[in-house]
């Protein structure tokens, strides 16, 4: 066959349209019980999926609803992000940061994922939770100023406050700077709180200071308990232990690392019974890892304490 100009061309046609056709393919399976993948709307900053964009709290407070992911498309740098909207058991809603700025967080919610935010020299607390089922994580919070110079205050039941760091709390005017803290006086007591894989930096304080309504300082209305502290960092600057529990009963501690030379690593007093403490990690500097009274010795399942709290 004599080949011309005008076979070549043709046939060079074809081959491109069939390159076409195929690089135009879905990259995912045909075929019976293949499915496409779904689309995602995200915020551009992370992996968060928003379902609803609000340029403001009141906005999201107004339009919000249980199962939601909100994502603000407003500049919060210089106000406080306060969250007066929750979802339902099965569906919180979450309050998605994707690293934007804030000038520290309230919530007064139930049933409320916060994810994600940043502040720095915020209005002490940093944070402040109170609620049920209410979960705090991938937060930062740098330089809290003002009030008692707490990074994170929690109370309520069912709470995660997980993967934050809190950094550069400040013990001067009379402060007592904790990286986290509860107390039941004009507040609820809590219960079943998880405090998991945070990081608590250069704290004046203690990384956590836990008193139940029975302190003495407390209303003495119910119980505080069944708190699980478990592979925290914490580098306590000037208090004589890390974490310190009065009234509170059955904490599990586990696989924190206590990084700087404290007196002693953990406190328990005024009947926190049912401690378990197991598997830290302690600077050489610490003289013992457990103090304890006698009214907490009940229930107590951990290396043998070494002196008072």
């Amino acid at each position: 066959m004599r080949i011309t100009w005008r076979l070549v061309l043709g046939f060079l046609a074809v081959s491109v349209l069939a390159l076409l056709a195929a690089l135009a393919r879905p990259s995912w399976p045909q075929g019976r019980g293949a499915a496409a993948p779904t689309a995602a709307l995200t915020t551009g900053k992370g992996t968060e999926r928003c379902t609803l964009r609000a340029a403001t709290p009141r906005e999201a407070a107004r339009r919000a609803k249980p199962g939601d992911t909100v994502c603000f498309d407003g500049d919060l740098s210089r106000r406080r992000l306060v969250i007066t909207r929750g979802g339902n058991r099965e569906h919180p809603i979450t309050y998605a940061g994707g690293g934007d700025a804030v000038d520290g967080i309230t919530i007064e919610a139930d049933d409320v994922i916060v994810d994600g935010f940043r502040s720095v020299r915020p209005e002490a607390p940093g944070i402040e939770l109170t609620g049920h089922r209410v979960t705090v994580r991938n937060n930062t919070v740098i330089g809290p100023r003002g009030g008692d110079g707490d990074g994170i205050r929690f109370f309520g039941d069912d709470l995660a406050i997980a993967h934050n760091t809190v950094r550069g709390t400040d013990n001067g005017h009379g402060r007592h700077a904790d990286c986290m803290q509860t107390f039941a006086s004009d507040t609820p007591p809590s219960h079943r709180v998880r405090i998991e894989n945070n990081r608590c930096e250069d704290i004046d304080n203690m990384c956590l200071m836990a008193e139940g309504p029975d302190d003495g300082e407390g209303d003495g209305h119910g119980t505080t308990g069944d708190f699980t502290i478990r592979g925290n960092h914490c580098e306590t600057l000037r208090a004589s232990q890390a974490l310190m529990f009065e009234d509170v009963r059955n904490a599990t501690i586990t696989g924190n690392e206590f990084a700087t030379p404290t007196h002693h690593a953990i406190g328990l007093a005024l009947r926190s019974t049912g401690a378990r403490v197991d598997g830290n990690t302690l600077h050489p500097g610490i003289r013992y890892e457990v103090g304890i009274d006698a009214s907490s010795r009940p229930g107590y399942r951990g290396p043998e304490p070494g002196g008072l709290p």
